[in-house]
């Protein structure tokens, strides 16, 4: 999904403004951030509210295109649970957008159990 991703959306920007692709790829972890031991979890996430939280985003200085997938329901170990990508001009464009859509999609959109 990830290459794809990168694919269209060096296709689909002008050459002249994309200058950066940030990716995250955030997997199930076999401890928790305690330190405890994980076996698997449970996630689920507001379509809309994620979608109300793109629209936001994307309109954002300097960026020129943001996607997101998100697992949902029962993960096991090493599983993925959410790939984003924020495509831009330049990383201090980027970098900034990235962390707080990231943070906020964790504190805002996605509710986590984890066992």
């Amino acid at each position: 999904m990830i290459t794809t991703w990168i694919q269209e959306m060096k296709q689909s920007a002008d050459p002249r403004e994309l200058g950066m692709i940030l990716i995250h790829n955030g997997l199930v972890r076999a401890t928790s951030k305690e330190g405890k031991p994980v076996r698997k979890m449970r996630l689920s996430f507001s379509k809309e509210k994620l979608k109300a939280l793109l629209e936001a985003f994307r309109e954002r200085e300097g960026i020129l295109e943001i996607r997101v997938w998100i697992n949902q329901g029962e993960l096991a170990i090493g599983e993925d649970i959410m790939l984003l990508a924020v495509a831009g001009r330049f990383r201090t464009d980027i970098m900034p957008v990235f962390q707080e859509l990231l943070s906020r999609i964790k504190t805002e959109i996605v509710k986590e159990e984890e066992e």
